[in-house]
Parts: C-alpha cells; sequence; structure tokens
C-alpha cells in the first residue's frame, strides 16, 4: 500500500481538532506525506447525519472542556478556551480556503489555532483573524475581502459537501487512503494503517455491518 497523502478535515470550533491539527502535521513532516487540509463546517456535518454537536448538550460540554484542558495539560499544550465557544467559525473557516499555496494556507491554519485556543481570541471576530493573517505574514486587507466572496462561501459549501460524500460525519477526521478515522485520540490506528499493521477482521466488520437492525428510537424509523 503506497500513500502518498493524508486528507484531514476540520472545524475551528472543535478542540480535540485544535489539537489534531498539530499531530497530523507532526505525522505527516515525519513520514513525509503531504497533508490536504479540508475546513468543513461541522454544523452542517451534524445537520446532514442528524446529530447534536457536543455544546448542545450541557454535560457534555461541560466534560469536553474539562477532557480537552486534562489533555493539553498532561501534554504541556497551550490550551486556553475562545472567547465564546460555540462560536460562528464560517468567516475563518472561508479565510483558510483562500490561499492556493499549501504552505502559506498551514500558516494560515497554524495562526488561526493559535489566536483562538492558545490566546482566547474571539474566532468570529474579523479583527481576531486579521492578526492571525498579520502572524502568517499575509496583508489583511487583501485577503479578509476575498473570504467574504460568493466563491469562498460556495468552496466552503462544496468542501462541507464532499466531506459527507465520504462518510465523515464529524471533526477532526484524517482518511487515509479509503480508511476513515475519527478524532484525536486515532493516531496510533492511523501509524498502524500506514505500516501495513491494521489489526482490523475486514471479514468480520462486513459480517457485523450486515446484520439487520433490530430497533430504532421513536421517530428514528419505527414508530414507538
Amino acid at each position: 500500500m503506497s500513500i502518498q497523502h493524508l486528507d484531514f478535515y476540520f472545524d475551528y470550533i472543535s478542540p480535540y481538532a485544535y489539537f489534531a491539527w498539530f499531530n497530523v502535521k507532526a505525522l505527516c513532516d515525519r513520514r513525509g506525506l503531504d497533508l490536504y487540509a479540508h475546513p468543513v463546517l461541522f454544523a452542517g456535518l451534524l445537520n446532514h447525519w442528524g446529530q447534536l454537536g457536543p455544546a448542545e448538550i450541557p454535560p457534555k460540554r461541560e466534560f469536553v472542556f474539562k477532557d480537552a484542558a486534562r489533555y493539553a495539560a498532561r501534554r504541556g499544550i497551550a490550551f486556553t478556551m475562545p472567547q465564546a465557544h460555540p462560536f460562528n467559525p464560517l468567516l475563518a473557516l472561508r479565510l483558510s480556503h483562500v490561499e492556493p499555496d499549501a504552505a502559506k494556507r498551514r500558516a494560515i491554519i497554524d495562526e488561526i489555532w493559535k489566536v483562538g485556543w492558545q490566546e482566547g481570541g474571539d474566532l468570529a471576530s474579523p479583527e481576531v483573524l486579521r492578526r492571525a493573517l498579520a502572524l502568517a505574514g499575509l496583508q489583511a486587507a487583501e485577503w479578509l475581502p476575498r473570504a467574504t466572496t460568493p466563491e469562498m462561501k460556495d468552496q466552503l459549501r462544496h468542501e462541507t459537501e464532499a466531506a459527507v460524500a465520504r462518510g465523515v460525519f464529524g471533526v477532526p477526521t484524517l482518511i487515509v487512503g479509503d480508511e476513515l478515522f475519527w478524532g484525536n485520540d486515532r493516531f496510533d490506528d492511523v501509524e498502524a494503517y500506514l505500516d501495513g499493521n491494521d489489526p482490523l477482521d475486514r471479514e468480520f466488520i462486513a459480517h457485523m455491518l450486515a446484520r439487520p437492525r433490530g430497533t430504532d428510537r421513536p421517530g428514528k424509523g419505527t414508530k414507538a
């Protein structure tokens, strides 16, 4: 199996995607793989698959913040919360599409993560994003207007639709070849897959997936 690149799907709204961004960069750099970054709208994924986001379930929101804080503390990772959460990530996501050069896109994404999840900036704020662009060495006066064009709005929509078509249901998601890995805690599995040591018994999985559904929640395909 010859893998030349990884596809990474993310939304700035996720603390786990923040951690995964730096992990996937290190993985790709270490293995000489190209990193294809795909900003997608998490809310669009949730709407398509009929899910609630973690922040929409109060005890889960609290757990996620605690879990992320523990993860960062154990690893010495700079971590704080953006000024508001959840926030509207649309402008930040669109900014992540505007630069065609891969290295500059990585720099933009790096700085957006940092101003939000390391410095606590409001990632819905054009002023905060203006600072991220400056840190990436780009002129905000040029790039911010581009991010609001119909072309960039369509680009984000198309990226999200393409992610859904590949089975992406959450962030962060990595797709390696045709194999999907969801979550920042799946890098050991990704490494094993890349090494040709995936322990997955595909025949067993096919057998399990072929079994019929025994029940559904009311309103999800069956009557109570």
